[in-house]
């Protein structure tokens, strides 16, 4: 079930409505109100996957209270080998097995065997990646014996598939979102007020950012040889801008969605267009993913101790397993290089950690965020496009800078409208993002700026009926 459809129109209010008029002050009632809703959301894309999220909840659930019970090292440590097999088993198969087929008979072609071998007609399942990052949580956070296992299934299945984030994040730690269902939540007009505009503004982001660049970019990136240097360019910064309004949207509807039902989910970005080098962007950007790398994977190696080698292989393991997680294409694998490369200089030179407070910003500073972004932005050509090739093409074609015309968005009234629409969102995305980072607070409360995004949400209103799915579905 999309956030932009009719059907989640009419699922939120039933949901809020039972929650907070029907299972007031009725803990129990209201988790296992939210467990059913979270399976309703999640089956209406396709009910058979239900199965796959109910036997990673059962799995880490048995695992965890096993855990609780025994001290023995090589138990414990059989039993957390049962939940990474188990849980990364069913991901690296449903979203990587065709990849390594596929692959592996490219290799052998590539030396002159011909090999033959079968793929399956395999559907990714919605959310895979983001829910069985959230299940590890939970189990590696008990075999480190930095919380207690949890007595009811209900409460875990909840945190599980709560449907705010179930789908794209953010992947929220079981330390943080696993206490809130089991404590009494009252309804606070104020926090339901604050979920509302974060709803409004993600959806704003999603709707009339994301969609309208999403209206270029794929006609570019379709086929980036019959248009200019000049909207290769373009395209190639429309897509910077969809990415991030389609993601940080849905984060924002997500931390939205469930303040109005009294949780509290962790910020997913913090203006990271902003940053001043590729470490500080990492810092702002999915902050849910890259801290549980941080967290699960690169401190477990060492990290940053040990020789400059030692932390170089560190590196270059996170970022590459980073770019893999994205998806079963060599183009993520190289977009996650792409980044540790442009990492790597920060970390030899020890700079790297340069910008973690800001008191305010200078000329010199807004040098190296254009150059970041630029930066950012020719590795989103990467990630963006089919094919390794297609992206070294579609970068060749736009700096041979033998034409700077921007004709596709002047074609026709109606084009240039959107595109009009979509610099004027774009805009206000920006400046909104600007006036936080100079003065270190949000825009202010001025009604003029609320009721331009409802004039321009209800414009674009035809995406409820051409509804474009969030990019990071498909991850």
């Amino acid at each position: 079930m999309l956030f932009n459809s009719i059907e989640f129109l009419l699922f939120l209010p039933t949901v809020f409505f039972l929650y907070w008029f029907v299972f007031k002050n009725q803990l129990r009632a209201q988790n296992v109100l939210l467990l059913v809703a979270s399976y309703i959301f999640y089956g209406w894309w396709d009910w058979r996957f239900l199965s796959l999220i109910i036997a990673s909840t059962f799995l880490d659930y048995f695992i965890a209270i096993q855990l609780g019970k025994t001290s023995i090292s090589k138990k414990r440590k059989l039993l957390l080998g049962i939940s990474l097999v188990g849980n990364l088993g069913m991901l690296g198969f449903f979203k990587y097995y065709n990849f390594f087929v596929a692959s592996w008979i490219e290799a052998w072609s590539s030396v002159g065997i011909t090999m033959e071998a079968s793929t399956l007609n395999i559907i990714l399942p919605v959310g895979i990646s983001f829910y069985t990052f959230q299940t590890l949580s939970y189990t590696i956070d008990v075999y480190r014996k930095e919380m207690k296992p949890t007595k009811s299934f209900i409460d875990f299945a909840a945190f599980v598939t709560f449907f705010p984030q179930l789908v794209a994040g953010p992947i929220e730690r079981a330390s943080h979102l696993l206490p809130q269902f089991y404590k009494n939540r009252t309804f606070e007009y104020q926090n339901a007020v604050d979920g509302v505009k974060l709803i409004i503004w993600g959806m704003f982001k999603k709707v009339v950012v994301a969609d309208n660049c999403a209206f270029f970019v794929n006609k570019i990136f379709e086929s980036p040889e019959t248009y200019s240097s000049g909207e290769l360019f373009v395209g190639m910064v429309f897509f910077a801008f969809q990415i991030y309004g389609d993601f940080s949207g849905y984060s924002d509807i997500a931390i939205g969605l469930s303040k109005l039902f009294g949780f509290d989910l962790m910020v997913n970005f913090k203006f990271p267009y902003f940053s001043r080098d590729i470490a500080e962007f990492w810092r702002r950007w999915h902050i849910s993913l890259s801290t549980w790398f941080r967290d699960y994977i690169y401190i477990p190696l060492g990290g940053s101790k040990g020789s400059q080698w030692f932390q170089i292989r560190n590196v270059m393991i996170i970022f590459l397993v980073s770019g893999f997680w994205h998806g079963a294409n060599w183009t993520y694998v190289v977009w996650g290089l792409f980044h540790a490369l442009m990492f790597l200089p920060l970390l030899l030179f020890n700079i790297n950690r340069s910008h973690l407070i800001t008191k305010s910003y200078g000329w010199l500073d807004f040098a190296k965020i254009g150059v970041t972004f630029l930066v950012v932005c020719i590795g989103w050509v990467f990630f963006r496009a089919d094919s390794i090739t297609d992206a070294f093409q579609y970068l060749a074609h736009m700096l041979e800078l033998k034409n700077l015309g921007l004709t596709l968005f002047y074609k026709t009234n109606a084009n240039l409208m959107i595109f009009g629409l979509s610099v004027l969102a774009v805009g206000i995305l920006s400046m909104q993002e600007l006036v936080w980072v100079i003065k270190k607070r949000e825009l202010p409360k001025i009604s003029a700026f609320g009721a331009l995004l409802l004039v321009l949400l209800i414009f674009f209103m035809g995406s409820f009926k051409n509804q474009m799915d969030f990019i990071y579905f498909q991850f």
